[in-house]
């Protein structure tokens, strides 16, 4: 469809914030497509303008920052519904890009902002292992070279956590209250994470910090929701076709949602008149979009790329990939869960087959697969356990069968020998398993399952388990993802023809 057909709604950007009253750490995407949205249609309604945002990019890239500050920190969201309906917003929330990373310009200017008394809230997306916590214990690892280096030179952090602690200590010793730590990232328990993170840092640089953190600072945790796929060539140039050329723009679909602790001492914006669900208690929130949508994505993602499917519309178009997703919803996730009040299962899951469908958004597998050795144990891993607790483990099969396929996905090649990059703080951990124990499954699995900074004990003690991962890795080699899926699930009702 031509851009002509596509009917576009334009939100310009009609009024900016004066005062910056938060910070965000990692300039990415989902940010821009996410909470900013929020914040400007928030000031659009309120007028209250006292929380434009600082944004600051901590990785090695600061293209992005450039862009922005060339185009007056303004850049376009495309909320595609569908292939035919676009809502183009203009965000000009955002009063300040900061470039931080390790060779950045402006920590000093990013300490300098978090300490201002200005700023009552510090939100974070840095990705699971941007708060370098063992995926499986939760601990702190304190030797991994950027943490090692923030312990050593506090002053001159490298990471989040790092860059959190700096800012504290800036503000205890200047007698300003702190800011809230709110943490926007895929996690379970994201605030109590972060609040982990943070402490453990800060206690082995001075206890008595580490103490003040824990009983002055706000870390409420939060679960977000919106799908967000990277930019491509092909995204840009439909942008241009209507009248946006704006390298900084972001493509995402027009679903969001956004549900919080309601934990801030020190204030924040009236985020309920735009549909943030404040709340208590987020657990059953993030346990259910974790395991049933986030679950579901790494299915497709390990799965599809194995068969050489490259985008998520085209994965779900796949009946039998389509059947895997019903089962592993119906009997795998879904009982593991407390779901919120109010919630039904058949609904939510019927409404991810529709979302995932969207073929606007040409959402690549390659970019859900990343980082898997830091997503799977809370997607998959964690409600597996909760089976096995409950004596119940023998419907993993779908769960097994994605384990699987992630550990084949991490050889670097499709079932058809096509290559793909393994892009995972554990790369090379899984080349040099694969090149030692590729011609052997049972010894491949049970290296992988070795691996304590993904696998639990109790999911690498269960036997059932464990046989489970070995037949199904074996029927991907032998028989291709189709015939694999088939045998796994062991229904053909949840199967589609």
């Amino acid at each position: 469809m031509s851009s002509s057909e596509i009917h576009v709604e334009r939100h310009p950007a009609t009024r900016v914030p004066r005062q910056i009253g938060i910070v965000h750490l990692g300039l990415g995407a989902f940010h821009r497509a996410h909470q900013a949205v929020y914040l400007q249609r928030y000031l659009a309604r309120s007028g209250d303008e006292a929380w434009g945002v600082c944004s600051a990019n901590i990785r090695a890239n600061r293209t992005l920052v450039e862009q922005l500050r060339a185009n007056d920190l303004r850049y376009h969201v495309a909320e595609y519904r569908d292939s035919e309906h676009l809502d183009l917003r203009e965000i000009g929330v955002m009063r300040e890009a900061l470039y931080a990373g390790p060779d950045g310009p402006d920590r000093e200017a990013l300490l300098a902002r978090m300490s201002d008394p200005a700023v009552r809230i510090v939100t974070l997306t840095v990705t699971e292992k941007g708060y370098f916590l063992n995926p499986a214990s939760g601990e702190l690892l304190t030797r991994a070279e950027p943490i090692a280096h923030d312990i050593a030179n506090p002053t001159t952090p490298h990471t989040a956590p790092g860059l959190l602690v700096a800012a504290l200590t800036r503000r205890r010793a200047a007698g300003t209250p702190p800011f809230t730590v709110l943490c926007c990232d895929n996690m379970p328990a994201n605030g109590q994470r972060t609040r982990h993170a943070v402490v453990a840092l800060a206690r082995q640089q001075d206890t008595a910090l580490a103490d003040w953190i824990e009983a002055q600072v706000a870390f409420p945790s939060s679960m977000v929701d919106r799908i967000v796929p990277a930019m491509g060539a092909a995204d840009r140039a439909r942008l241009v076709a209507l009248g946006v050329d704006d390298p900084a723009a972001v493509v995402c679909e027009t679903f969001s949602q956004w549900v919080v602790e309601d934990d801030f001492p020190l204030g924040r914006p009236d985020w309920e008149a735009e549909g943030v669900e404040m709340v208590a208690d987020v657990t059953p929130f993030e346990t259910m979009k974790l395991r049933l949508l986030n679950g579901a994505h790494s299915l497709l993602a390990y799965l599809g790329a194995l068969a050489g499917i490259e985008t998520v519309d085209a994965a779900v178009a796949n009946p039998v990939l389509r059947g895997l997703l019903r089962h592993y919803w119906q009997r795998e996730a879904a009982p593991t869960l407390e779901l919120p009040a109010g919630s039904d299962v058949a609904a939510y899951t019927e409404r991810l087959l529709v979302r995932f469908a969207n073929d606007s958004l040409h959402h690549r597998l390659q970019q859900i697969a990343m980082d898997g050795s830091q997503k799977l144990p809370q997607r998959w891993l964690a409600g597996a356990v909760d089976r096995l607790t409950a004596n119940d483990a023998t419907d993993l099969r779908a769960t097994a069968l994605g384990i699987a396929a992630w550990i084949r996905y991490t050889a670097g090649t499709d079932l058809q020998g096509q290559p793909h990059a393994v892009d995972d703080p554990l790369a090379e951990t899984f080349a040099a398993l694969h090149r030692r124990h590729g011609d052997d499954p049972a010894a491949l699995i049970d290296a992988f399952l070795a691996l304590d900074e993904v696998f639990p004990a109790a999911l690498r003690d269960a036997r059932p388990v464990t046989r489970q991962l070995l037949d199904a890795l074996m029927r991907l080699e032998r028989d291709g993802v189709a015939s694999a899926i088939a045998a796994s699930i062991h229904d053909a009702s949840d199967q589609e023809a």
